[in-house]
């Protein structure tokens, strides 16, 4: 890199050195002599020079190519470390893909244990089975239970006594005097009747009675007759009772439902 310098300072005050050396040694030489001489020198340094400034020009695209081999280099580390990056998020997000497939197997476990709990449940139901029933009656729009209903009522209460597992089911009903609306509230006052006298005389739980009022619907009479009306104003008391050999073979416990 500094040669073409010192040749340029060479050919400058070198040839005149020379050309005074040429002229001490042969104090005979002319000027066309020291030409001669001299000449051959300035061509090679001329030669060299040229050489000198392709070499620069080589190494100018040398150091050209260095940089861009360099740029290369740094783009290859910053894509390498990119995906390096993104392999560890890809890496994450499979572990999360695990942890959620994992949360949907112990979700899918927990259904199909309901599910069992939900089908032992509706069998327990099937099993129960009516063991006693009688029927209120009531008279021509009246709801208050009379002599005859309550001693209909204690009987019914009377055989609770040895069974753990019962549901009573009190449906009240009327004949088809009035309107509807009127016989749907009228049979719903009865069943509370009935309902109300069972809590408060008998202590049964409330959370085992099922209670609905029809009206005049599921007559058991004919209504043109007077006798018919009489026995479709009443109330019917089922209580059913869960079987117990059925529900020790499927392996279920004994406490109250």
């Amino acid at each position: 890199m500094h040669m073409p310098h010192t040749i340029r300072h060479f050919t400058g005050a070198g040839i005149a050195v020379l050309a005074a050396l040429a002229f001490s040694a042969s104090g005979c030489a002319t000027k066309k002599y020291v030409r001669a001489q001299v000449a051959p020198l300035e061509q090679k340094v001329g030669t060299l020079e040229g050489q000198t400034k392709e070499n620069e020009k080589g190494l100018d695209e040398l150091s050209t190519r260095v940089s861009r081999v360099d740029e290369r280099a740094l783009t290859a580390d910053q894509k390498a470390e990119e995906a390096g990056r993104r392999a560890g998020e890809a890496g994450d997000s499979a572990r999360q893909a695990n942890q959620l497939a994992q949360n949907a197997g112990s979700l899918a476990e927990e259904a199909n244990a309901d599910a069992d709990g939900i089908t032992k449940r509706i069998d327990r139901l099937d099993n129960y089975q009516m063991v006693a029933e009688n029927t209120v009656r009531f008279g021509f729009e009246r709801s208050q239970l009379d002599e005859a209903a309550q001693a209909a009522l204690d009987e019914v209460a009377g055989k609770l006594g040895p069974h753990k597992r019962y549901v009573i089911e009190v449906r009240g009903f009327t004949d088809h005097s009035g309107n509807r609306d009127y016989n749907l509230a009228l049979s719903e006052r009865r069943a509370n009747a009935v309902v109300r006298y069972l809590t408060t005389r008998h202590n049964v739980p409330l959370y085992r009675i099922q209670k609905l009022g029809l009206g005049n619907e599921s007559p058991v009479a004919d209504n043109k007759t007077r006798d018919g009306r009489e026995q479709n104003r009443r109330v019917e008391v089922k209580v059913y009772v869960a079987d117990e050999a059925g529900l020790t073979a499927q392996g279920m416990t004994s406490s109250a439902q």
